[in-house]
């Protein structure tokens, strides 16, 4: 092991570290900071399914251009994003101390929110290209480094917003991300082109991508509508939690239970993966969705809820893994990111339909409507996800 390629899993661990560290406060605080710039739930559901829609018609072509490596490679691009984000963030903070628009800050804020989806499948392809190129480097335990990081910003920033405002908020996204712009500096990877050529041609298409894997559209239907639910649980867990006796501290407390529960399985992955096959993980965690959401809707207090959100584990906590270990053993490395796209934007898709859905029936309804609607949608994408996934050979990411 040379110098460059040292202690790879821990940089590639840092990466995900501030990554997820900005994914907590833009993603997770999104409401708070919204209502508090002025939004309703309608509004802050119209800005987040604004930025998803925008992200998912732009993330295949982000991801062609990834694919085709050089200057702006996996590395160059999501430093892109990472970069822009810093920008806006700074913008906002400035807008929130000095009383600007609302609709300015909504605009500002909304592009954070597209940047962090478009950034995504690049920090999971970061690693697993390393991996496909004999790079020895734990993909799981990284990915489980990422929420430590989110659980424990989840607990503090819930505190700090009740203390000092949520000027707090672009402050950490602002901190968050010029420190995965550092990591990025510091993870090697090469460019493509000395690597050995593709054993076919990548996909031209859509159409051509999905007759090669025909299966793979069923699957993404499956994990849309799993994320709808989930990204409405995530995106107003405040307003839920506030329904059932609690505020933001609350709120982090809770986000922070759930981000640990995933440790375990994002640690583990790579061991159980060897045990059963990860299409039958994928399946579990469909199950493991529906029950989250399921006891999210019947329990009356904010400490079972908190119990609640330990079957993040084998929900979110294990699709999460399964999910990019699955396309990589599914797909040709040629058609790698462009998977690992798709099922992003199955994610941004949930969450543009979760944010419109719950905003709405927020405004129209209550909390309780909410989480009954969440029950339906989870059990619905489980069984679809259940149809969709199918036996493949494994290609262990360690």
């Amino acid at each position: 092991m040379n110098r460059e390629t040292k202690h790879l899993t821990l940089r590639y661990a840092l990466i995900h570290c501030f990554f997820w560290m900005g994914f907590a406060t833009i993603m997770g605080f999104a409401s708070i900071f919204l209502l508090s710039a002025g939004f309703t739930n309608t509004g802050v559901g119209i800005v987040i399914a604004a930025s998803g829609t925008v992200s998912a018609l732009l993330q295949p072509a982000v991801a062609s251009v990834a694919d085709r490596g050089g200057r702006w490679g996996l590395r160059g691009l999501t430093a892109l994003m990472g970069g822009g984000i810093l920008l806006l963030a700074a913008a906002i903070a400035a807008l929130s101390l000095f009383g600007g628009a609302s609709m300015v800050i909504g605009f500002l804020y909304g592009s954070c929110l597209l940047l962090l989806q478009l950034a995504l499948p690049l920090v999971n392809a970061i690693g697993t290209e390393a991996v496909n190129r004999g790079q020895a480097l734990n993909w799981g335990a990284a990915r489980g480094v990422g929420s430590v990081a989110y659980a424990a910003v989840s607990c503090v920033l819930g505190i700090l917003t009740r203390a000092a405002g949520t000027i707090t908020v672009p402050l950490l996204i602002l901190l968050s991300f010029a420190l995965l712009l550092l990591s990025l500096s510091l993870f090697p990877l090469r460019s493509r082109e000395i690597e050995l050529p593709n054993t076919r041609p990548a996909a031209v298409s859509p159409a051509v991508f999905f007759r090669r894997y025909p299966r793979f559209g069923v699957l993404l239907v499956g994990t849309t509508l799993l994320y709808t639910g989930h990204m409405i649980l995530g995106n107003f867990t405040f307003q839920i939690v506030q329904s059932k006796g609690g505020g933001s501290v609350e709120m982090g407390i809770a986000n922070a239970i759930a981000a640990c529960a995933e440790l375990p399985t994002m640690f583990l992955f790579a061991v159980m993966v060897r045990r059963r096959r990860c299409d039958f993980w994928l399946k579990l965690s469909g199950l493991f969705f529906t029950l989250k959401a399921l006891l999210s809707w019947l329990t009356p207090t904010v400490e079972l809820f908190y119990l609640v959100q330990l079957l993040q584990m084998l929900g979110w906590g294990l699709i999460s893994v399964a999910l990019v270990y699955y396309i990589n053993a599914l797909m040709d490395r040629s058609d790698a990111v462009k998977g690992q796209a798709c099922a992003t934007m199955t994610f941004t898709l949930g969450s543009v339909a979760g944010s419109l859905m719950g905003g709405w029936l927020l405004d129209l309804a209550g909390a309780g409507v909410v989480l009954s609607a969440v029950s339906a949608v989870t059990l619905a994408g489980a069984l679809t996800l259940c149809a969709g996934a199918e036996q493949v050979a494994e290609r262990v990411l360690r």
